[in-house]
């Protein structure tokens, strides 16, 4: 599988090289900028998968750079890396588009986690914005809105994950504890019962054709 790419912004160059090794053992690519500016130019000239910012940086801080970002479209997930803790920057974080935070000091596994949570949640290296299930059913994977015969259908959260991993790897088979990593995180107890609900669920509206049950090895999709 195609590693995820990860960019990072942070301007002290010892923590940036820690995150940037511990990443890269957990099987991610890294590239790194060490002030604003480098990284503008950075962001608008390459695509990544994940965005991890540090706010306080020499030239464009990461609140401004993110805000650009998010105006031109950007909608690569951001996890602010910072030690300012008042609300005011928290709300100031989350209003130029970010979609975590976590404070310095912090442990690399916590960060981890919070990268983890983050891609398998988007999955946005899958190109295609609206994928066509079958006739008359598409599902949009940036507004998470599926329609059937032109009618909007709602699904849980999970749900939705799970039919994003679905389509991002139709046509293969998916094992149980794939869809376990990403439908629970870290925090969370995953659950066989609940995640037969879900796939019940998603039969009733795709068709039961579509999901595929491997017997001891997890479930297959397809799209036409």
């Amino acid at each position: 599988m195609k590693k995820a790419k990860i960019f990072i912004l942070e301007d002290d160059i010892n923590l940036n090289e820690t995150i940037a090794e511990f990443l890269e053992e957990e099987g991610y690519d890294t590239t790194s900028a060490f002030d604003g500016d480098e990284a503008e130019d950075l962001m608008y000239e390459n695509s990544y998968d994940l965005y991890l910012l540090d706010v306080n940086v020499p030239g464009t801080n990461g609140f401004e750079l993110l805000k650009k970002a998010r105006e031109n479209s950007d909608k690569v997930p951001a996890i602010f890396i910072t030690s300012l803790n008042s609300m005011d920057d928290l709300e100031i974080g989350y209003k130029s588009g970010c979609d975590d935070y976590i404070r310095k000091p912090f442990e690399l596994k916590e960060l981890l986690f919070r990268v983890q949570t983050l891609l398998k949640r988007e999955f946005l290296h899958v190109n295609d914005e609206k994928i066509k299930i079958s006739k008359g059913i598409e599902y949009d994977m940036l507004t998470n809105e599926l329609t059937v015969s032109g009618k909007t259908v709602r699904i849980q959260n999970k749900e939705a994950l799970l039919l994003k991993l679905f389509i991002q790897k139709r046509g293969e088979i998916i094992s149980h504890g794939v869809i376990y990593d990403t439908l629970w995180s870290y925090d969370e107890v995953s659950s066989d019962l609940a995640l037969r609900t879900y796939v019940k669920n998603l039969r009733k509206i795709l068709g039961k054709e579509k999901i595929v049950s491997i017997k001891k090895l997890g479930y297959k999709f397809t799209t036409e």
